[in-house]
């Protein structure tokens, strides 16, 4: 067997090559995927839309409303009489939760019912896994639920509404992306504003076909997409026309006569 000249190095094995090549192309892939995930989690934890402080204090400082905090849902119930009947309401993309009590505060003063808005999972109803049962543990004593929510909380509404637990549907600035059509017992109301420059309004009409037939369809002339919560301006809304205070009685008068389906009988 001939000796190997000094001057020249035996040749590395193609496996060992291959291996070291295969090793940094999955450490590239490893990182880009590790760095893909932290920009989705700041992403998600940053720019979270808050609530204003005056209309929330308007309703913490509210003695007909009880306000608490259950397992990181806001819970808003009658504080004088018990409530049987509740509304699980989701948040939009990136909203604190408490900036919708203001807006549905009426539904607990006005229709003794008690409302739950849960906090979702990093800020986006998406991924939100919980299931209605988990929801309904915030308000043991509710025995009627129905279940709400605005913009793409509204979406994720609709998946829970799928069910027969569920009484009654509440879309604020939102639609459908399952289809409900087929469910007749279901109590439907969608509340959209004509200056909505994100759920507009052809954009709900386009989904109407996912609702019952007999859904109750509201559109607030000169509301848009941040009028139904209250948490400031958003970037792409349109420009409000009308005043929050106006917005809010009509929003109001709407989820009254809703809520007044939802009572059992008797």
């Amino acid at each position: 067997m001939p000796a190997t000249p000094r001057n020249q190095q035996p040749r590395r094995p193609k496996r060992s090559r291959l291996r070291r090549t295969l090793i940094w192309t999955f450490s590239v892939i490893a990182g880009v995927f590790v760095a893909a995930i932290a920009a989705f989690l700041i992403w998600a934890n940053v720019g979270v839309m808050a609530a204003e402080a005056g209309p929330l204090e308007a309703v913490t400082t509210d003695r007909a409303i009880t306000v608490s905090e259950v397992d990181g849902s806001l819970v808003l119930s009658p504080a004088d009489a018990p409530s049987d009947t509740g509304l699980i309401f989701i948040p939009g993309a990136k909203v604190e939760p408490s900036a919708y009590a203001a807006k549905l505060s009426s539904l607990v003063t006005d229709s003794n019912m008690t409302v739950v808005i849960p906090q979702p999972l990093l800020n986006l109803a998406f991924f939100d896994t919980r299931t209605m049962d988990d929801f309904a543990a915030a308000a043991p004593d509710v025995t009627t639920w129905a279940v709400g929510g605005h913009s793409l909380g509204g979406v994720r509404a609709c998946q829970l509404a799928d069910s027969p637990d569920v009484a009654g549907l509440l879309l604020l600035g939102s639609y459908c992306a399952n289809d409900l059509a087929a469910d007749t017992s279901l109590d439907v109301l969608t509340i959209t504003g004509s200056a909505d420059g994100l759920t507009t309004p052809q954009k709900a009409a386009d989904a109407r076909g996912l609702l019952p037939a007999d859904a109750e369809t509201l559109e607030v002339e000169g509301a848009n997409h941040a009028m139904f919560g209250n948490y400031g301006p958003q970037s792409g809304d349109g420009t409000a026309t009308i005043s929050d205070v106006e917005g809010r009685e009509q929003i109001a008068a709407a989820t009254a006569t809703w809520a007044a389906e939802l009572q059992p009988a008797g």
